[in-house]
């Protein structure tokens, strides 16, 4: 699966070329799963449209410095959080409390098949997936075939 070029950007820190691909193709199936077991368990759209992008406020830890900010994003944005917050939804028989964790999968694998990956305390533009911003490099399918 890697090639000779993506042998050779293997130590940038971040995936690069398919395996980027693959992240990114995972995440979206996550987004798809989730929501549509959502919505498949009685889920109300109105719940689902309020609560999306709540796990965004999770961006007022900038607030707080770089550090802060990338520990609250990261919690937020972790399948660990919402994995526990459903598995309470099941044992204590609360359907909202497994619902409310399908959103929030739901919104952070939307943002990672975006390429907005987990934060590191470097700065928000500092993602496990890569950098983001205007600086970022494009992930595009032809550069897939000439890294070949």
């Amino acid at each position: 699966m890697n090639n000779n070029a993506e042998l050779e950007q293997s130590d940038r820190g971040y995936p690069t070329g398919m395996v980027l691909w693959l992240l990114r193709a995972e995440a979206l199936a996550v987004f798809a799963a989730s929501t549509a077991l959502f919505f498949l368990s009685g889920g109300e759209l109105w719940v689902f449209a309020i609560l999306f992008f709540a796990p965004d406020l999770s961006l007022v830890g900038y607030a707080a410095g770089k550090k802060e900010g990338a520990v609250l994003y990261n919690a937020v944005h972790s399948y660990a959080l919402h994995s526990v917050l459903a598995v309470a939804g099941v044992l204590t028989g609360l359907a909202i409390l497994w619902q409310i964790a399908l959103i929030f999968v739901s919104h952070a694998a939307f943002d990672r098949s975006l390429g907005y990956g987990l934060k590191y305390a470097a700065g928000f533009r500092h993602t496990h997936l890569g950098p983001i911003g205007k600086s970022a490099p494009k992930l595009q399918l032809n550069s897939l075939n000439e890294e070949k």
